[in-house]
């Protein structure tokens, strides 16, 4: 008999379910920490002890699929390697719209002359010299480039003749607009190439340690990756388009809950070490959402769940916010918690937090570390300040304190954050948890430590936060509660047909639906619920929901392999290749195919479109053969545009999507 081995890679888990080959049932599961800079060892004892609890000999393993939220969390928390952009034919004013600005975060932009009009042709010749002298000058410290020209998807030479040039002068890998979204507008594509470009090394990480320990186990099975619409692709093409991999884990989730629970009609909720997805599943399936992912606070081109993502998660930080209560707030980043760094780092954390709480005066920087997260050399393209910053931490983890010389030093440890070059350690509610009782993976000790400190804080009465530890944690886990149900009830707003006249979030956090969810009694009578269950995933869910389900007033589902259903729905899905392409109308009588060698012009249009489908059904073909598709099922839609003058139809242009999809062959022994 085959198995199937599904792997999910979270912040803070690896976790590693096998199924049998008709992916009927559950033969054993396992989670084992997350490990960086290295995600070797961590996935390694994920799929070592799934195996060895199945009891089954690692040959026997015929198809592995990976899902992640590493990419996810990577936007959620403004990471990534340094990137620059080949921006060409566009106005200067452009690259400070859709959030492409923000996303680079001061990242260089070569702007050059060229691009096509709306109907391909060339508007400006590309000048190659320039862009080869723009490149050599930037030198060393770019992990990838993105390429975006003007009416890129209409004609795509330029990007092509850009990318040719920068592979060949670099050897970096470079992401061309056109082939990550086939619509227009440039700036929103350009945003969309330059956050794929920010994600390949670190995509490209995580496979290869995921087939390294394939081949030392002598596993011979194709290795598939979780698409961010639930499907599988080849993980050659994940590294070439890791974009598409953002919301995998959350799409994983789906999937995982649908065959857990059987349900058709349900919110379900994920929530990991540094995200809580939320997405609704009708008749058993996720809707996509039509205006593309957005995770944080940037709205891409890449087809996905429709998925609210959050940076909330059981290794969220904590945040005292300024005011006379001192109340709390957590995410959106993810700290390593105080109770696994001391695990880790026993000699390090134990003595900081002693020496911390014999100290009279309470210091910012308490029950705080620095991780540093590369190994070897100091990381290619910093300032002298990161530098020196970074220089600190080469012999390993520090206190904060011992970290941050100067106040600006802490830019710079910003930055060096942002790049995911160190991670910070800190109170988490997961530190929250080990007080309480409720968790006991790692040093709760030290934990009860961490909080006793952040305890001691004051609040804008000057009073303190909290007279012990476990009244604080349990004010943690509290918060975690309120903001999980505002992530519940905004992604229910946002699928409720009513013209509700606000925001999902908006609409959340009203105070008239604070006091509905509390059943106020007064004058006014005031009651409201989520209308469906939730399911509630993720290693901690059990712990957190239940308060969740009460406050929301909606059955809490919580099923067994809740922990590793991201792993489970790794494996239960379909290979789903897409390739889009448009006609246009190229004057009277002529009607142009927008091909990937250069529009092509014909004197019919059932022509023009026949001719657009021949070429997207091969490409859509190709790639569902490559990702193991033995014969897929081809679909073809096509969508119509056309406008009366005169009482006659004139055509304006025609969409075509093709799919190819099928389930992926699996290794036969």
């Amino acid at each position: 008999m085959s198995y199937l081995l599904g792997i999910d890679t979270g912040g803070t888990y690896t976790d590693a379910a096998v199924l049998d080959e008709e992916a009927s049932r559950v033969i054993a599961s396992a989670k084992s920490l997350t490990t960086r800079p290295d995600l070797a060892p961590g996935i390694a004892g994920a799929i070592d002890a799934a195996v060895a609890e199945a009891g089954i000999r690692a040959s026997e393993v015929a198809l592995v699929s990976l899902s992640t939220t590493l990419a996810t969390n990577a936007l959620v928390e403004g990471q990534g390697g340094r990137v620059a952009l080949v921006f060409i034919g566009f106005d200067e004013a452009e690259q400070h719209r859709s959030g492409l600005s923000d996303a680079l975060k001061g990242d260089p932009v070569i702007a050059l002359a060229g691009g096509h009009n709306h109907a391909g042709n060339e508007r400006l010749p590309l000048d190659l010299a320039a862009l080869e002298t723009a490149v050599r000058d930037l030198g060393e410290g770019i992990s990838g480039y993105a390429v975006c020209a003007s009416f890129g998807t209409r004609n795509p030479s330029h990007e092509v003749a850009a990318r040719d040039l920068i592979r060949r002068l670099t050897g970096r890998p470079v992401t061309c607009s056109h082939e990550l979204s086939a619509a227009l507008n440039g700036p929103k594509r350009a945003l969309t190439a330059v956050l794929n470009a920010r994600l390949i090394g670190m995509i490209d990480r995580l496979i290869s340690a995921c087939e390294s320990h394939m081949a030392v186990l002598g596993i011979d099975a194709p290795l598939m990756v979780v698409r961010g619409d639930g499907a599988l692709v080849s993980a050659r093409l994940a590294r070439e388009r890791p974009i598409e991999t953002i919301l995998s884990g959350p799409a994983a989730s789906i999937a995982g809950a649908s065959w857990l629970t059987g349900e058709q009609d349900a919110l379900v909720s994920d929530i990991g070490g540094t995200t809580t997805d939320v997405c609704l599943l009708r008749a058993g399936k996720p809707a996509i959402d039509p205006m593309g992912a957005q995770v944080g606070k940037y709205r891409t081109m890449v087809e996905a769940v429709a998925m609210r993502t959050t940076g909330l998660g059981g290794d969220s930080e904590v945040h005292l916010l300024e005011g006379l209560d001192g109340a709390l707030w957590l995410g959106p980043r993810r700290l390593i918690p105080v109770a696994l760094a001391a695990r880790q780092w026993p000699d390090l954390v134990h003595p900081a937090l002693d020496a911390s709480l014999k100290a009279d005066v309470v210091n910012e920087h308490d029950a705080r570390f620095a991780i540093p997260m590369w190994e070897g050399a100091l990381p290619a393209g910093l300032s002298d300040r990161e530098a020196a910053v970074a220089q600190r931490l080469a012999d390993g983890p520090l206190r904060l304190a011992d970290t941050l010389r100067t106040r600006l030093d802490v830019a710079s440890l910003t930055r060096l954050v942002a790049r995911g070059v160190v991670m910070l350690a800190g109170v988490t509610p997961s530190d929250a948890s080990h007080v309480l009782g409720r968790l006991d993976a790692w040093d709760g000790t030290a934990s009860v430590k961490a909080l006793t400190l952040l305890a001691r804080k004051r609040n804008g009465r000057g009073e303190r936060i909290a007279a012990v530890p476990e009244t604080l944690a349990q004010a943690i886990i509290d918060q975690l509660t309120r903001q999980t149900a505002d992530c519940l009830l905004e992604a229910a707003f946002a699928d409720d047909d009513h013209n509700w006249q606000d925001t999902p979030e908006t609409l959340a956090r009203h105070p008239l639906m604070r006091a509905a969810m509390a059943g106020h009694r007064g004058t006014v009578r005031l009651q409201a619920s989520l209308g469906v269950p939730v399911i509630g995933l993720g290693a901690s869910a059990s712990s957190y929901y239940g308060a969740v389900g009460d406050l929301v007033g909606a059955r809490m589902i919580l099923p067994r392999h809740a922990g590793v259903a991201n792993a489970i729905g790794a494996v239960v899905g379909q290979v789903a290749m897409h390739a889009s392409g448009l006609v246009t109308a190229g004057g009277p009588g002529v009607f142009v195919a927008l091909l990937s060698d250069g529009p092509a012009r014909f004197s019919e249009r059932d022509d023009a479109l026949a001719a657009l489908v021949a070429e997207l059904t091969r490409q859509a073909r190709a790639q569902a053969l490559a990702s193991g598709v033995e014969e897929p099922r081809i679909t073809v839609q096509r969508e119509i545009s056309a406008a009366e003058v005169e009482g006659q139809a004139m055509f304006i242009e025609a969409a075509v999507r093709v799919t190819a999809q099928g389930r992926p062959r699996i290794a036969v022994g």
